[in-house]
């Protein structure tokens, strides 16, 4: 696995030692089974940011403290320049850069996604609240609650991110799109 997963999986345990849990209570904050948050923490496993947002508001931590190990401290406005922002490569096919990473306490969680075409199967997550995206480049396959749509450049959808949902990219080509989770 990559480098920034290892130092996310990192910020993870050592979270978990500072409020003294197990795995399991860890596990259950984040709404996913002991095994998985086992997985997440070994660093050996991709870390799928609804898991991240979950833990950051379960512990009232900016998300983008996980992802990167800064704090944030931005409260009246925070300004991310064209292609900056904090990175995360989750895998090959999915790429983040949080928009508001360092604006502290941020009610939503804004993301550039960059979608790799590949030829796996649509892998399905859930989280808590809700999600808006659309489309800046390309064309998405977006699966929601079994409910496939298609979406193009400048096409969004704002949807109940509890249902299971994924997406995949079209034609071979990269998509990129802007996606808020609230």
């Amino acid at each position: 696995m990559n480098e920034q997963i290892k130092q996310i999986a990192e910020r993870l345990r050592g979270l978990r030692d500072s409020v003294d849990m197990t795995t399991a209570q860890m596990a259950e904050k984040g709404e996913v089974s002991q095994t998985v948050y086992e997985q997440y923490e070994s660093g050996e496993v991709d870390i799928p940011m609804n898991f991240l947002c979950n833990i950051g508001k379960a512990f009232n931590i900016d998300t983008a403290v996980l992802i990167s190990g800064d704090d944030t401290h931005a409260q009246t406005y925070f300004v991310t320049r064209k292609g900056m922002g904090i990175s995360v490569e989750r895998n090959h096919a999915y790429k983040y850069r949080d928009l508001a990473g360092g604006f502290k306490n941020a009610k939503a969680t804004p993301f550039l996604v960059t979608v790799e075409p590949n030829n796996e199967p649509i892998h399905l997550n859930t989280h808590p609240g809700q999600e808006f995206n659309l489309v800046v480049k390309g064309k998405l396959l977006l699966q929601i609650a079994g409910k496939e749509i298609v979406l193009e450049e400048g096409d969004s959808v704002y949807f109940d991110a509890t249902k299971p949902h994924g997406m995949k990219a079209l034609d071979n080509q990269k998509v990129r799109f802007f996606a808020i989770i609230l």
